[in-house]
Order: structure tokens, then C-alpha cells, then sequence
């Protein structure tokens, strides 16, 4: 894999950012797997998938460096300007997210939620099983949110879909291995774009809070 002229290795994403990009894969995944003969394990997946997006949304504000929104998310003209390079194949250079990357990212964290959402109020046909808010709604409105639920879920496949296949043309044409930097949080870059860390105390609060927030989702706001 070709590196910049002149490059360094740089540490860029930070263990929490890494650790649900890639429980955020599994759990995905799993709750597919599981969404027809395994539906207690399905709701249980859904609920850590609400923790960590909650968490991801929270650290995109509290964290550090590349994990934070205003390091990535950039305005039209920026994401214009950055759509015109990609057909080059030069290595990209871009710290974290590529201002295009960003909208990706948003996408399926706002898919997430929605998915996530329509879950905890969705009704099966039977009314065997239902989301921990399905009593708040009636039972026809609990069977269209279900439906909603399965139609979140066929726009996050495509979203995952397109993700992958960015990855695998920036891996490809543009020679530069976004995969690796997910793993082991660093990549070669021109030169250090000196990105702060966060301190350990906002990731427990971010932690604990986003822990909190799902075990009170999943039991339906009953104590």
C-alpha cells in the first residue's frame, strides 16, 4: 500500500471510536441473524445498538481528535470541493472522515436511530412479540411502525453496502487502506495534524450515560 511522500505515522482513531465501529458491524449482523427464530436475543442486540450509537453521537461532541463531528462533518461547498478529487488516484490525506465520509457517516447513524426507534414500538402480526413501548401505541399502529422497521433496516443495508464499497475503492484505486487505520487507529499521513485526545472521565460519563439510557429504553420506562 503506497504511503504519502514524506509520511508519519499518525495515531488517529481513539479506542472507543474503533471499538463500536466494529461492535456496531457484529451486532448488526447478529440482529439480522436473529430477527426470525431468535427474537429475544434480537431485542437484546437492538438495545446495545442503542447504547452504542447513543455513545457515538455523545463522543462526537465530548471526544477527541478525528471522533469528533466538527473535525469531519464540513459544509456543501467543502464536500463539492472534496467530490471533484476523489477520481484521482493519489493517496488520500484527508485526517479521519473525507467530508464526503461524513455524510455516510450521519447517514447510518441516523438510520441506526430510526431502526432502533421503530423496534421499540414495533407489534409482529401475532402480538406475540412487540417492542417495550408497543402498549403506548395501538395495535395497527404497532404493526406500520413494524413495517417501518423492516424498511430502516433494507436503507441501512444499502448504506452498509455503499460504505463497503467505498472503503474497498479507496483501498483499491486511491491506494489507501482505511480498514487497517480501524484497527489499529493510526495511518500515514503527510504530516501530524496534532489531534487532541479526550480525557478518560468523558468517556466513563459518555459510557455510563449511554448504558443508562438503553436499560431504560429497554425496560419500556417502567421502574
Amino acid at each position: 500500500m503506497a504511503h504519502p511522500s514524506g509520511a508519519v505515522r499518525v495515531k488517529l482513531w481513539d479506542g472507543p471510536v474503533r471499538i463500536v465501529h466494529w461492535l456496531l458491524v457484529v451486532l448488526i449482523g447478529f440482529s439480522w441473524w436473529a430477527s426470525e427464530d431468535h427474537l429475544n436475543w434480537h431485542r437484546w442486540s437492538g438495545y446495545t445498538i442503542v447504547g452504542l450509537v447513543l455513545f457515538r453521537i455523545y463522543w462526537g461532541f465530548a471526544g477527541g481528535g478525528a471522533a469528533r463531528f466538527s473535525s469531519f462533518v464540513k459544509g456543501p461547498k467543502a464536500v463539492a470541493a472534496y467530490a471533484a478529487t476523489v477520481g484521482r488516484r493519489d493517496v488520500a490525506t484527508t485526517p479521519g472522515h473525507n467530508p464526503l465520509g461524513a455524510l455516510s457517516v450521519l447517514a447510518i447513524l441516523a438510520v441506526l436511530l430510526a431502526q432502533v426507534g421503530t423496534g421499540l414500538f414495533a407489534v409482529d402480526v401475532d402480538a406475540f412479540e412487540a417492542g417495550p413501548f408497543s402498549d403506548r401505541v395501538s395495535f395497527e399502529l404497532g404493526r406500520k411502525i413494524a413495517e417501518w422497521h423492516e424498511l430502516s433496516f433494507r436503507v441501512l443495508q444499502a448504506l452498509v453496502v455503499l460504505h463497503v464499497a467505498a472503503v474497498l475503492f479507496y483501498w483499491v484505486w486511491k491506494r489507501t487502506n482505511l480498514i487497517g487505520a480501524m484497527i489499529t487507529g493510526s495511518r500515514a499521513l503527510p504530516s501530524d495534524p496534532g489531534l487532541a485526545g479526550a480525557p478518560v472521565w468523558r468517556l466513563i460519563v459518555g459510557v455510563v450515560l449511554a448504558a443508562a439510557i438503553a436499560w431504560v429504553l429497554s425496560k419500556g420506562l417502567r421502574f
